[in-house]
């Protein structure tokens, strides 16, 4: 996700975000639509509705275990806010909610792609009230992305302010952007973080290839581990001379959101650099790519490049579709019954959204339908547990739910 002020190479279209967060100018015509595009744009076959408003800059939403509609609002300039959405799983509600108590706020770096950037409750939330995040302090030490844990019992929301348990893990940050953002527990009980290679453009420090850097890769933690954390036994890289042993995938550019799908399986979008988005099935020890690699193609642009041991995307678009990936979840709800099994996703700049029929196996590409082009800065998504799927609009403020 590009939520910063910068120019991309090769581009026509320009988006300035203001330092104070609101997209104040989208050019017309950001990327030109195929005529099958146009049609789809001009009667979607999905349709969007808010139920909920009012946040600012929100870019992460989670819900509750054990709390049917409840959700956790992230804010990128630093705060955690309620949310208690209507009942209608996703359908349009007569008036939109609006945010709750707070649970926290924090001094967060906030410039360029740093915040408050991402929430994980742990699979035992309900018993212990841990939660963890993904965020950029403020504060006289260097840049860095920090991963902590914190502790509000389920009583105890919007009664009282979370408090700071623990510091599990700080990567130091060499320029404001590319941070992934993203944590979020498998399906297998530990914590997957997702990193990005460190930013500026093309991975100048090479992070991304680089074994011995956590940045821009896939990072996979055993949070029980005390007073740190532990490492996972099968985590591919263990044991190996100069490799960090957190490391679970790597070669990723800037992973913006990831899930994973009822057979396990990491879906993850990975924003692209000048020419292309993707989306990834990801597993452990693989290597993506980049920056020897944008999706399936030489970086730079070439004839040919170095491929072995690379994986390739199960789906990927240019530059006539979208500038910026944001991932999303599978859609299991049986309310909208054509939409169930399909892995939805979005592109930030464009608006616009997708539907994946994903592969069984992750060597077939996928086949994506075009949902429809939006006037929302989609900035991620959500699964609630009737596994109704629900968007964030980062410019507007809002919660969309799903209508088709």
């Amino acid at each position: 996700m590009r939520i910063g002020v910068w120019g991309w190479s090769g581009l026509v279209v320009l988006i300035v975000l203001a330092l104070a967060g609101r997209v104040v100018c989208r050019t017309e015509g950001v990327v030109s639509a195929t005529d099958a595009d146009a049609r789809t744009a001009a009667s979607p076959r999905l349709s969007l509705s808010a139920v909920a408003k009012g946040f600012k800059e929100p870019v992460d939403l989670q819900f509750v275990p054990g709390a049917p509609g409840l959700a956790v609002v992230l804010e990128k300039r630093g705060r955690a806010r309620l949310l208690q959405l209507p009942a209608g799983g996703g359908a349009a509600a007569a008036e939109p909610a609006t945010p709750g108590a707070d649970v926290l706020s924090l001094d967060v770096r906030s410039d360029s792609e740093l915040g408050l950037l991402g929430l994980a409750f742990h699979p035992r939330y309900r018993d212990n009230g841990l939660f963890y995040l993904n965020d950029n302090p403020r504060d006289d030490k260097p840049m860095r992305t920090r991963i902590s844990e914190w502790h509000l019992p389920l009583a105890a929301l919007g009664k009282e302010p979370a408090q700071l348990k623990r510091v599990l893990l700080e990567i130091e940050q060499p320029f404001a952007n590319h941070d992934g953002g993203q944590v979020a527990f498998g399906p297998d009980g530990y914590l997957y973080i997702g990193m990005g290679d460190g930013g500026s453009r093309a991975d100048p420090h090479k992070n991304a290839q680089n074994l011995s850097s956590l940045l821009g890769k896939i990072l996979r933690i055993d949070v029980n581990g005390q007073p740190g954390y532990a490492i996972p036994s099968d985590n591919p890289f263990v044991g190996k001379p100069g490799v960090r042993p957190e490391i679970w995938a790597y070669g990723m550019r800037n992973p913006w959101r990831f899930s994973f799908d009822l057979k396990g399986r990491m879906i993850a979008a990975d924003v692209g650099q000048d020419l292309f988005e993707e989306v990834d099935i990801v597993a452990a020890g693989d290597n993506q790519g980049w920056a020897l690699r944008e999706a399936t193609h030489c970086f730079p642009p070439a004839d040919s490049c170095e491929t072995a041991g690379m994986v390739d995307p199960i789906f990927e678009y240019g530059r006539d579709s979208g500038n910026s990936i944001t991932g999303g979840h599978v859609y299991l709800s049986q309310r909208l019954a054509w939409l169930r099994g399909k892995y939805l996703f979005a592109d930030y700049v464009s608006g616009r959204v997708w539907a994946l029929e994903l592969p069984a196996q992750r060597n077939t590409r996928a086949q994506g339908e075009m949902l429809g082009r939006f006037p929302h800065a989609f900035s991620s998504f959500a699964r609630d547990e009737k596994g109704e799927v629900y968007a964030l609009d980062f410019a507007g403020g809002l919660v969309l739910g799903l209508n088709g």
